[in-house]
């Protein structure tokens, strides 16, 4: 069986499995997070876009990651209490994860493999985003600089 985004699963930031199933038939918004990064403040940015189109079909899925200059090392609990208290994040957060090297989550994995980017099959930095279709189809793959106001730019085409 090919592997498809529907196909993965991941531990919420409770610490429940959710699968990908789950979000079939919404555009998914993936995003590798940090909580002491320059970029943090898109947290902001990240849940006006999800309360805009949660009703549209959009999900946002936040993935806490330490690999990039050690910028999320607390626990699940200080994660989420951060994006809670700093930026009344209601999108969905996940476990910590790696998204580079060996021990790399399979479902980031998967992205770089479907969205390379210039820097080959690696995620440069945090923040970096995935859009999936709402037929789990990996469609675009949006930098860490890259605002939210920007990919809202590019879903109000699909999203209406």
């Amino acid at each position: 069986m090919s592997e498809d985004f529907y196909s993965f699963s991941a531990e919420n930031i409770q610490g429940k499995t959710i699968s990908m199933q789950d979000y079939k038939g919404k555009f998914v918004l993936i995003v590798n997070t940090a909580s002491q990064c320059g970029l943090t403040p898109q947290y902001e940015g990240l849940e006006k876009l999800y309360l805009k189109y949660k009703d549209k079909g959009l999900v946002v899925l936040g993935f806490p990651c330490n690999q990039f200059g050690g910028q999320e090392p607390g626990d699940e609990k200080s994660i989420q209490e951060g994006c809670l208290l700093n930026y009344g994040v209601s999108f969905s957060m996940f476990s910590k994860v790696d998204v580079n090297g060996s021990n790399a989550h399979p479902l980031f994995v998967y992205l770089k493999k479907k969205l390379g980017s210039f820097f080959g099959n690696s995620i440069k930095w945090n923040f970096t985003k995935f859009l999936i279709n709402p037929s789990g189809k990996p469609l675009k793959r949006f930098s860490p600089i890259t605002k939210p106001e920007t990919i809202d730019n590019y879903l109000s085409k699909y999203l209406k």
